[in-house]
């Protein structure tokens, strides 16, 4: 069974150096992410293949850690961006049987990110890109960001939301006040606060009706769907008072595509298959962040037919990716 996982981190130098001289271009996470980590995301070629050669996982799907560029200067992530998918494209190109890549956008500049989405799709053969939700203090749904979204659908180039830390006011109210700086970060990050976040961008572009003029947005939600799927009876609820034109669930459904980010719950896999049906799972580690020892095992045993398990193994990924108007 070829087993795809497209949830995997990598980063350059030039961004390192970049988030290093700017006040707000990083997010924190990198004093965790300091030694082995960040020579795990710098690699692109033995180190990495061998931990996918003992995971089991057979393409990686590249994509640059977070926050990306998303709080940089807008010509300094122009430039990084290029750069970034250029790097990618040639260690794609370099071999092509073991990855592939999403684009990182210069969401500070959005008119040059939708440029660079259509270049990096059609040019590069990318396959759409990964975005860290709110931009600075702007969320997804920002009409500023409206063009790279409209690009995404026209191409159905599916973009990746992926979590990044709350805004500090929101960090300083919520996820801090312990006895160790530590532990009010990770609270914020991996801990909780990143999961919430990214959700709240999914059900921001339902609710500011993007979704409706944007139907053939196609958008991958990690770590089982960021909270979005287990309180959907609840989230159901807004449509008492929201100007939607369907329900709650069928907004998932028509839009969403859940990875496990490598959380072997089959508990959790069977609340995403109560949600969506299983053409909606694509299999992802998460690494360096993740092991990925475990992932194959839980793909095989999972409570699927065998056609599901192969879809989710590799085959969702690939009709996806089939469909994008290159």
């Amino acid at each position: 069974m070829k087993l795809i996982a497209i949830e995997e981190h990598f980063v350059s130098s030039a961004i390192l150096d970049a988030w290093k001289h700017s006040a707000i271009g990083q997010d924190g996470m990198q004093a965790l992410d300091a030694g082995e980590m960040k020579d795990k995301l710098l690699d692109l070629g033995e180190h990495r293949l061998q931990r996918m050669d003992e995971a089991g996982v057979d393409v990686e799907v590249l994509s640059v850690t977070a926050p990306a560029l998303h709080n940089l200067e807008p010509d300094e992530s122009v430039t990084l961006a290029r750069s970034s998918n250029d790097l990618l494209a040639n260690t794609v190109r370099n071999n092509p049987e073991r990855f592939q890549g999403f684009a990182t956008l210069p969401m500070p500049a959005p008119t040059e990110a939708a440029t660079e989405l259509e270049r990096a799709v059609r040019e590069l053969g990318l396959h759409g890109a990964l975005l860290f939700g709110r931009t600075r203090d702007k969320n997804l749904d920002h009409p500023e960001f409206f063009p790279v979204l409209e690009t995404a659908a026209r191409l159905r180039a599916p973009l990746y939301i992926h979590p990044q830390i709350p805004q500090k006011p929101v960090r300083e109210a919520l996820y801090s006040g312990f006895s160790d700086p530590k532990i009010d970060l990770v609270f914020s990050t991996f801990g909780l606060g990143w999961h919430y976040e990214a959700g709240i961008q999914f059900l921001r572009l339902m609710l500011s009706g993007t979704l409706d003029r944007l139907p053939d947005l196609r958008i991958i939600l990690g770590h089982w769907g960021e909270v979005v799927l287990f309180y959907l009876e609840r989230i159901e609820g807004m449509t008492r008072v929201a100007p939607l034109k369907q329900s709650v669930a069928d907004y998932c459904r028509q839009h969403l595509y859940i990875t496990p980010s490598g959380m072997w719950s089959p508990t959790y896999l069977q609340r995403t298959l109560d949600v969506m049906s299983p053409d909606r799972l694509i299999f992802s580690v998460d690494d360096p962040y993740r092991p990925g020892q475990g992932g194959r095992t839980f793909v095989e045993t999972a409570q699927l037919s065998e056609a599901d398990r192969e879809a989710f193994a590799h085959g969702n990924w690939e009709r996806l990716v089939s469909g994008i108007r290159r």
